[in-house]
């Protein structure tokens, strides 16, 4: 089970990354990122690439390193346990920090938001899933 949870959680980084490229039109950022200073705009644009870097990063290595996060190889587990931490904490982020409140309107954006949050779990179970067929990762 494990084996096809994290072929599917290698591409859901993927999925992500479509959606993503969504994101600075259809949240208007052309306009926001325009009320900032050219150095905080450069800012938001460094921090969103690597976020993109990251999540990128999370998809290949996963794919890349199936069969050493099957094994549950030491390197691999380290990895599996940073990705689960991030997508833990970013869950986190969103439900006390974010909220729904400051979504954009509309079921689209209801929809996306429930569909991201439960990738996003997905992507935690998947890699906590991995720590714990191993013994929690000792």
């Amino acid at each position: 089970m494990i084996d096809l949870a994290l072929w599917l959680a290698g591409a859901g980084h993927f999925v992500i990354l479509v959606a993503s490229a969504q994101v600075p039109s259809r949240l208007g950022w052309r306009d926001d990122l325009a009320k900032l200073t050219p150095l905080n705009r450069k800012l938001m644009w460094t921090y969103g690439g690597f976020t993109v870097l990251t999540i990128l990063a999370f998809g290949v290595l996963t794919l890349v390193l199936h069969e050493e996060l099957v094994r549950g190889d030491r390197a691999a587990l380290a990895l599996a346990a940073f990705i689960a931490i991030y997508w833990t904490v970013r869950i986190l982020v969103d439900l006390f920090y974010f909220g729904h409140s400051g979504w954009p309107r509309g079921r689209a954006f209801v929809a996306g938001h429930a569909l991201l949050l439960a990738l996003f779990g997905a992507l935690a179970g998947t890699y906590i899933g991995v720590l714990l067929r191993h013994g929690g990762g000792s």
